[in-house]
């Protein structure tokens, strides 16, 4: 199966026709959601055999950039079920079962989301403000706050983590963990009101003594950098299907430009076709070069996590090089766009001023641009001496 049975082009269209409209209204996109479960889009990693495509990440990250061609918040919500999904998946392929329940339950119809980030913690994965309280009956409670929650109208199940600072001797220990809606101990805030990427509804989730029990904890890691196989899985999954909702902005950024060049006309030559315009014309050029230097490193990164491609060191490099590479290309390729475009771009309502805004989205995921140079530069150059 391929991205055009999963997302024909009658599905497409809908969905690109409710999108402007879940923008406008800060809306959760439910009628997206339930279209593209129904079609079995939220089972693109789980295995044949339960009823889901078998995708692998390279074929999931086509999909994602085909869903972001008609609306960047959905594809961004559901990249988050993805992502654990993928994550199960990935782990599945090296001989880790520790997620498998993931897929059975996503089989089922469960709809996890992603509850890792918190305000003012750079240390991303690898250390937390949130407080894990270990329970006598080996469960946990979790303390703290979530912030970027996408999917909160819909989650089944949310992945967190957080840290148990007496474990260890002292030194502390991550638990990460699976809450279900039903748990006790939270809160959604109502307050995703950004400037794009709107329909995601990515809201707070404050956790005020969350309870995961014993059976839903499946990692206890070090705090700090470690080769965990969940915390490589983490990242070539997050990034790469990050990069492929990117990758589909710039695609429809590109499509859009190109259209409105043909459409658009000069009073001052006669009436003549702005597609003709030299100018014009090497900004579509510069767009279209941008966008086809992407593609095939998102498709080389994708497909040797799915070969299982050992590239040392240089898999974290090369995850966030991809990631970095794909939101700063969308984000010029949008901008050549809007310049191609003219002044209607620039009107409330139009698709690329949406895809403007969605676009600024890029630049907050982990991992940002200073956090992608420094990985890069410690691979090449090694660390920064004391």
């Amino acid at each position: 199966m391929d991205p055009e049975q999963l997302l024909p082009d009658d599905l497409l269209e809908r969905i690109r026709g409710r999108a402007a409209g879940y923008d406008e209204r800060n809306a959760f996109f439910s009628e997206d959601l339930a279209e593209l479960a129904a079609a079995g889009y939220l089972k693109l990693f789980v295995p044949v055999s339960d009823g889901g495509s078998g995708f692998g990440l390279e074929a999931a990250a086509r999909c994602q950039r085909r869903l972001a061609t008609a609306a960047p918040a959905t594809a961004l919500a559901v990249n988050m079920h993805l992502v654990w999904t993928g994550v199960a998946s990935v782990l599945a392929a090296r001989g880790d079962a520790s997620l498998d329940f993931v897929l059975r339950e996503a089989a089922a119809g469960e709809i996890f989301a992603f509850g890792n980030s918190e305000a003012g913690n750079d240390s991303v994965l690898f250390d937390s403000l949130t407080e894990a309280r270990p329970q006598p009956d080996g469960g946990y409670s979790f303390t703290g706050t979530k912030i970027f929650t996408s999917l909160s109208p819909a989650w089944t199940r949310l992945g967190i983590f957080g840290k148990d600072s007496a474990a260890r001797g002292g030194d502390g220990e991550l638990v990460h963990g699976f809450m279900e809606r039903g748990a006790a101990g939270y809160r959604i805030l109502d307050d995703w009101n950004t400037l794009g990427m709107r329909a995601s509804q990515s809201n707070t989730t404050v956790l005020d003594g969350a309870e995961v029990p014993a059976d839903r904890i499946f990692r206890k890691l070090p705090v700090g950098p470690n080769a965990d196989p969940l915390i490589f899985a983490i990242f070539a999954c997050f990034e790469t299907l990050l990069a492929g909702v990117y990758a589909g902005i710039g695609e429809r950024a590109l499509v859009l430009g190109v259209e409105a060049a043909r459409r658009r006309t000069s009073f001052k030559y006669g009436g003549r076709s702005l597609a003709q315009d030299p100018d014009i014309r090497w900004k579509v050029a510069e767009a279209a070069m941008a966008m086809e230097a992407l593609y095939p490193q998102l498709a080389e990164v994708a497909r040797d996590v799915d070969q299982l491609v050992d590239h040392g060191s240089l898999w974290f490099p090369k995850l966030v090089g991809l990631k970095v590479r794909a939101t700063e290309t969308a984000r010029t390729v949008v901008d050549l766009a809007i310049r191609v475009s003219g002044g209607s771009s620039y009107f409330r309502g139009s698709e690329l001023e949406r895809l403007y805004r969605d676009v600024l989205a890029g630049m907050f995921h982990p991992s940002d641009d200073e956090s992608a140079h420094n990985t890069v530069a410690n691979a090449w150059l090694g660390p920064l001496e004391d």
